[in-house]
């Protein structure tokens, strides 16, 4: 849609500059048809605009009104409807969109006269380009948060930045990876890198901070050899884990999803071959030394840095949960249980004009449209038959349009094919063919082409009132559930279309494809915990991110979140992020017990090596998914509030959870021996 704005936009110069923009338009490729108000008052004087300011007046006056809202709404705003071929893809959407503006760039329009390119195309490439930009500095600002978290919490290690430039060559990768597989900049791809910064972190300090603690007792080839052999399959496993809960977005019926599993499926690659790489490269490089421990002095917990006390606080927290498991699981299963319980009332969203800044030029031109032709809320119904102007089929459109009005009080009003003949025809439908043909030739061009395309389909098109998403999904569905019900005639078929059927269909598969992924991430990580344990106790990371998923539904229906095409990947994210952490100590756990540990000092030694590396990464992971929440779009920045939470959530999964599951398991599984000799010297 082209909106032209005026003194007075059907000023005899106005209109001429209309009319020949508009001839100009039509030549352009792809371009299918161009109208206007200029069209109306060509075809009402014999072909040629009106030369006078009278004529004109005479002509808008015995048009029919409702053509005269839709193509002059007033005298300050008139607008050209632009027509593309059907099929048209969505890039040559955008290479028409831009020869429009070239066009519209060397037409010298008259003074006083403004052209503005608006509609859903329009507010579609401005979007897309103004997240592009963003990406830029939501990447920077994340970068540079996570130095400041890298650098204060990291610091009891020797190069302690060493993790932020792994980081930032496994980005380099996964741009690459993104190229090479034609991989699109999106709302929700945008999202993906903060995540990647957050995960890709954790790689890296695990691994730094394991072969930190090895290089205190052994050569740096020992300490190598020992990180790698020892952490290094460990991570895998994990990275392995998050990967397969990425994966399970492959199978979303929303694009973008999948495309967000795609890159965060790379991105953990890409940042774990970074960080088994480069971490033992750097270390014989630079000839590694650590830092040498404070000395203590006086009390035990005097001279102890802060990090160290943080170690010890760690410990103490898993062996008294370990201790007492049945507590700790009962009560964070109950909240995680009226979690799942309130995710079912979390509302759902697909509109986009709510997810982008207020200020966005192209949503500010499509609410001046709005402002001036008053709120357009329409439901198109297609309708196919080999003849939809056989008085059988009209007949069926007439009635089933009365059906709906008289039946919903959402829909205020109808027209369509059969309203316009009737309209043209004293009231009545004609009872036979040649009536319908003498009818139809005294309906202008442009008003047949509004409900007809040939004579094989017709739109019939209802007018609603101005609704919630939700509420005009539920709308859709129950037109859907009417057409069946009003039996149409043979060989017609019925199908709903437009923005609001859009967006049901995009909010249906929101709301399945987000249960879905998160049960598909859940059935992957579960048989790859089996197949490469095999033995059934290997599941018990999976049972603390399951209450994870479930405060995940709390904490957004409590902050009266909603789910976008954004946000229905949580649940699978999760999975991925939380799954690295509970395995990490679970294998950490396992090789204490292998070294001969008691079941309890091995948990506590698990999550006192492990926990403190995983609070780290975990709290860099925070201020990662920070900087999504100063992007502008709404639909990013809420994703960045939920997600620094879910990120706490994974670390009290990991942290506090996770002990008293493995205690739990071992107690089942018959390894509880150790528990309770431990626990009678208490």
């Amino acid at each position: 849609m082209l909106i032209y704005e005026a003194d007075c936009v059907r000023s005899l110069d106005n209109l001429k500059y209309i009319d020949n923009l508009q001839e100009n338009l039509r030549n352009e490729r792809y371009v299918d048809q161009v109208s206007g108000v200029v069209d109306l008052l060509k075809r009402a004087n014999g072909g040629t605009l009106p030369s006078s300011g009278a004529e004109i007046d005479a002509i808008i006056g015995q048009a029919p009104p409702e053509m005269v809202e839709r193509m002059l709404p007033s005298d300050l705003m008139t607008n050209s409807l632009i027509n593309l071929e059907a099929g048209v893809t969505m890039d040559t959407q955008k290479q028409v969109l831009n020869n429009i503006r070239s066009v519209i760039a060397i037409s010298e329009p008259p003074p006083g006269l403004t052209v503005t390119v608006s509609g859903n195309p329009a507010f579609a490439q401005e979007m897309g380009e103004a997240m592009g930009s963003e990406t830029g500095l939501l990447i920077l600002v994340a970068m540079i948060l996570m130095v400041l978290a890298v650098t204060f919490l990291f610091s009891h290690v020797r190069y302690r930045l060493l993790p932020v430039g792994i980081v930032a060559v496994g980005l380099i990768m996964t741009f690459g990876f993104m190229g090479l597989f034609g991989i699109p900049i999106s709302m929700v791809v945008v999202g993906a890198f903060p995540v990647l910064i957050g995960i890709g972190i954790d790689y890296a300090i695990q691994l730094h901070a394991r072969f930190d603690e090895e290089i205190r007792s052994k050569t740096i080839a020992e300490a190598v050899r020992a990180t790698i052999t020892q952490m290094g399959p460990s991570v895998l496993i994990a990275m392995s884990a998050t990967a397969l809960g990425f994966i399970a977005m492959f199978f979303a019926p929303v694009p973008m999803v999948a495309d967000f599993g795609m890159v965060c499926t790379i991105g953990v690659v890409s940042c774990y071959i970074a960080a088994l790489i480069i971490v033992p490269a750097f270390a014989i490089l630079t000839n590694y030394r650590p830092k040498k421990e404070a000395p203590a002095s006086g009390a035990p917990e005097n001279g102890l840095s802060l990090l160290e006390r943080y170690d010890r606080l760690l410990g103490r927290l898993a062996y008294t949960v370990a201790k007492y498991p049945l507590p700790v699981i009962l009560l964070f299963a109950v909240v995680a249980a009226g979690g799942f319980y309130l995710d079912q009332s979390v509302p759902i969203s697909a509109d986009e004009k709510t997810f982008v800044p207020d200020d966005m030029p192209a949503l500010q031109n499509l609410e001046k449209v709005t402002r001036t032709m008053g709120q357009i809320s329409t439901i198109p119904v297609i309708v196919n038959a080999d003849d939809v102007l056989s008085p059988e089929t009209l007949a069926w459109i007439d009635q089933f349009g009365v059906y709906e009005q008289e039946h919903n009080d959402k829909i205020t009003g109808v027209t369509s094919i059969a309203t316009l003949i009737r309209e043209y025809n004293g009231g009545v439908l004609p009872s036979t063919e040649r009536e319908v043909d003498n009818v139809t030739a005294r309906i202008p061009e442009e008003s047949l082409q509004r409900y007809l395309n040939g004579n094989l389909e017709a739109v019939l098109e209802f007018s609603t009132v101005d609704m919630e998403m939700s509420v005009a999904r539920d709308l859709v569905g129950r037109i859907q559930g009417d057409v069946a019900w009003n039996n149409p005639p043979a060989g017609v078929t019925v199908k709903i279309t437009g923005s609001m059927e859009m967006f049901a269909a995009v909010m249906d598969d929101i709301d399945e494809s987000r249960v879905y992924m998160t049960v598909l991430g859940f059935a992957f990580i579960f048989g790859f915990l089996v197949l490469v344990y095999r033995k059934f106790s290997a599941v018990s990371p999976v049972i603390p991110i399951v209450f994870i998923v479930g405060w995940n539904g709390a904490i957004m229906y409590l902050l009266g979140l909603d789910y976008t095409p954004l946000t229905a990947v949580l649940g699978s994210m999760t999975i991925g992020v939380a799954s690295e952490y509970t395995i990490l100590i679970m294998e950490r756990c396992e090789e204490e017990l292998a070294r001969g540990m008691e079941f309890l000092d091995a948990v506590q030694t698990a999550v006192q090596k492990i926990g403190t590396a995983i609070t780290v990464s975990g709290l860099t992971t925070v201020f990662g998914f920070s900087a999504l929440t100063f992007s502008t779009f709404n639909i990013i920045s809420n994703f960045g509030i939920v997600t620094v939470i879910s990120v706490g959530f994974s670390l009290v999964g990991a942290i506090v959870v996770m002990p008293a599951i493995l205690a739990l398991t071992y107690r089942l599984s018959g390894r509880s021996r150790a528990i309770a000799a431990a626990g009678m010297t208490e």
